[in-house]
Order: structure tokens, then C-alpha cells, then sequence
């Protein structure tokens, strides 16, 4: 697929979703430890999950779970007895749990003002729309390609209605390497922090600490990934 026709069917899946998780809403109490999700990047119900964590602007631990993956699928089902996803885990409160309708509520009376997101709560056309996003992009993020796993977690910083870290989630994805997600939506208070770090406001922005490279612009990204930890066949 093309530059072009990759930035222009990811921006159709945040259309879909009228740019949800684009902008922080109202926070409640902070979690001490990351929320763990596993989850695979083309699934739509993980797509509501994701939405959920930008809007409440919390940070995660995700574990790729892409069809025919050989490690994350069999913790979940080691975990909950079924590879469904998505899959939370709160260490903070000892939960765990699938069903996306069930951990967008979870997240927004523990960490946000009880109510989930009007574009999260909308029944039926929430279902459509989530569906008919995923359609943009029915293959990107869906399946494992071999790849080495690093020594540690790589970290990304991005928020849901990006379309260009869609694009860098999806290989993160298909790789099936786990990162620490940092959300920074438009209005997040972690912003000021990652512009310091990173120099300006753009995402996503990796950071591989088993190499040392850190990088804006998810072609780069892509690239760098394949390059880094892909095995060809």
C-alpha cells in the first residue's frame, strides 16, 4: 500500500469514529501502576477499549495480540480461560476482564467521571460505527509476521484519533511487540512533560530502549521496526 493511500485510510477510520479519542475529557483518580490491555489493532471492539484510554488520558501497558500470534493469545487464555480480546488487567484494583462494553464503564467510574464518552455509549451506532471503521483498514494490525522479541518494552507515545500512530501501532502489532502506551490527546496535562522530552508536539514518537533510538514520523517508524525486529520468510 501506498505513503499516500495508508494516511488516507487511516484518517477514514478516524472519520468513521468522528475523531473519538482525539480530545481529553473530564479525569478522575490516577491509577500508581499502567493498566495492562491486551488487544490486536484491527479489532473493533479493542478500537472502543483504546478510544476509552485516550480519552481518560491513561497510559498502558499493550500486549499485541494479532490472529495467529504465538505469545500473548495463550496469556490471555493462561489468564481468563479464552483467547477474546480485548483483555484488561488493573493491577490497582486486582481486576481482570474481557467485554469492551464492560471495560469502557469499568474505566470511566474508576478513572474518569463515571459516564462513558457520549461516542462510546450510543449502543447500536456505536457498534456500526466502530465496525465500519475498521473497514478502512480490514488487514493492517490484524495478523503476526515473524519477528524477533525485544529484551524490553519499546514506548510510544500517540492518542487513538491519530492517524498517523494508527499506522505505527499497526506494525507494533503486527510484530507482536509489546510497548508502553503514552496517551497525549489534545488537551492531556502529559503534554507539557513529552514536549520536553521529545522537543515538540507530534505523534507518535517511539522509543526502543533496547537500542537507543527514539524517532517522530510512523513511515520512519515502520521502517525502523521492520528493520529492527520483522524476519523475513
Amino acid at each position: 500500500m501506498s505513503r499516500a493511500l495508508d494516511v488516507a485510510t487511516s484518517l477514514g477510520v478516524s472519520l468513521a469514529r468522528l475523531g473519538s479519542g482525539a480530545q481529553v475529557g473530564a479525569l478522575g483518580a490516577r491509577p500508581e501502576q499502567p493498566l495492562a490491555l491486551f488487544e490486536f489493532e484491527a479489532c473493533p471492539f479493542c478500537r472502543k477499549v483504546r478510544e476509552a484510554l485516550s480519552i481518560l488520558d491513561l497510559d498502558a501497558d499493550v500486549f499485541p495480540c494479532p490472529k495467529r500470534g504465538p505469545r500473548f493469545r495463550l496469556e490471555v487464555q493462561r489468564r481468563g480461560g479464552k483467547q477474546q480480546f480485548p483483555y484488561l488487567v488493573d493491577p490497582n484494583q486486582g481486576v481482570e476482564m474481557y467485554e469492551s462494553d464492560a471495560i469502557v464503564a469499568y474505566l470511566f467510574e474508576r478513572y474518569g467521571q463515571g459516564k462513558p464518552a457520549l461516542a462510546l455509549r450510543a449502543g447500536p451506532l456505536t457498534g456500526i460505527s466502530v465496525h465500519l471503521a475498521s473497514l478502512w483498514r480490514p488487514l493492517r494490525g490484524a495478523f503476526y509476521r515473524t519477528a524477533r522479541q525485544p529484551a524490553q518494552p519499546l514506548e510510544l507515545w500517540s492518542f487513538e484519533a491519530s492517524p498517523f500512530s494508527r499506522l505505527a501501532r499497526e506494525k507494533l502489532c503486527e510484530l507482536e511487540l509489546p510497548y508502553r502506551l503514552h496517551n497525549v490527546a489534545k488537551g492531556s496535562p502529559k503534554r507539557e512533560a513529552f514536549v520536553r522530552r521529545s522537543g515538540k508536539m507530534m505523534v507518535p514518537y517511539l522509543v526502543d530502549p533496547n537500542t537507543g533510538k527514539e524517532m517522530f514520523e510512523s513511515a520512519d517508524i515502520a521502517a525502523y521496526l521492520d528493520q529492527t525486529y520483522a524476519i523475513a520468510q
